[in-house]
């Protein structure tokens, strides 16, 4: 192939990973980034021939050392192009107000920490949940607040070697148009860590929850079109799991505070963990999901079985027939 005069060749995989070799990255990421370069030829290509796409509803990708994964410079980089996004869309607001969130999913913690970290050096005032919470307590968080926008870190139901980045607006949705496609320029133009702003404010970061989670549960149960109905099934038995998730908490505080007595746990699920050991995936629309769950509705003749997905925003549903056996809801 003729090479064009003066039309410069994208760069290669070894030549972009040589760059995460300089000083600005931690020792350990150095560290796995020459591992591979010296090792793994085709992981060291995976992970860095392209830039990780930040999409309309963020990042999604395996976590890892590179460009094309989710690691905290992969989410430094896109938080720093969402402030600068949100600085020009709210220039006439004095502080520009954030909220954010994350799942069970190891490093989301980690990764969470890391979007505050930019949003305060970024001169935003900060609500940072201070532990694993459903993602749609951030959507109610960023209302609440009267924040400009929110992140939320989850890879939602997918295997454990990914996790994501969801961006949302001042309306607790995410992002449409014509915002979507305009973070994402944002987002582009940072072409490496000197664009952005590491230098974190503490002061501008302020940690909630508990308090947020009875005023966001109240809300929830004065929603109730039926409250007889319930009155009259409280004693409904339900099997619930939250995968490992961040359901464990708040839905079983939920379905008490609309009257249901009998919510039966299963145990081994009740445990946070990244790395779903009891399921091969955390997807409740899959029955191989579910197995512990209904094995315990079985055990217990429980009426039906709820589980949710590790960012407890979508639910799986599974009731007893007529025959008295289990089916799974597909709606």
């Amino acid at each position: 192939a003729m090479s064009i005069p003066g039309k410069m060749e994208p760069p290669s995989s070894p030549e972009r990973a040589g760059k995460w070799l300089k000083e600005e990255f931690d020792k350990e990421t150095r560290n796995q980034v020459k591992d591979l370069m010296e090792n793994n030829e085709n992981e060291l290509i995976e992970c860095f021939y392209r830039d990780l796409e930040f999409g309309t509803g963020g990042l999604r990708g395996i976590m890892g050392v590179g460009t094309n994964r989710m690691n905290i410079y992969t989410v430094a980089m896109a938080t720093q192009g969402l402030s600068n996004y949100l600085k020009k869309e709210f220039s006439k607001i004095p502080q520009i107000k954030v909220a954010v969130a994350h799942d069970s999913r190891n490093n989301s913690k980690l990764f969470a920490r890391t979007t505050a970290e930019i949003f305060s050096a970024n001169g935003f005032k900060v609500y940072l949940f201070e532990d694993l919470r459903p993602t749609p307590e951030l959507s109610f968080a960023i209302r609440y607040f009267k924040c400009q926008s929110g992140v939320v870190i989850t890879a939602s139901h997918n295997p454990k070697e990914y996790n994501g980045y969801k961006a949302y607006w001042d309306d607790g949705a995410q992002i449409i148009a014509p915002h979507d496609k305009l973070i994402i320029q944002e987002v582009q133009a940072i072409q490496s860590l000197e664009h952005v702003n590491f230098k974190s404010k503490p002061e501008n970061i302020e940690l909630i929850g508990n308090e947020i989670d009875d005023i966001y549960t109240n809300q929830i149960t004065g929603l109730s079109l039926s409250h007889d109905v319930i009155r009259r099934q409280n004693q409904l038995k339900i099997v619930y799991t939250p995968l490992h998730g961040a359901g464990g908490k708040l839905v079983p505080q939920v379905l008490r505070k609309f009257g249901f007595t009998n919510i039966i746990h299963v145990d081994e699920q009740d445990i946070s963990d990244g790395n779903f050991p009891t399921v091969r995936s955390p997807n409740p629309e899959e029955s191989a999901a579910l197995y512990m769950a209904v094995k315990k509705a079985e055990e217990t003749s429980a009426d039906i079985v709820l589980a949710t997905d590790p960012d407890a925003d979508r639910v799986g549903v599974v009731v007893k027939n007529s025959q008295g056996k289990y089916i799974m809801r597909q709606d």
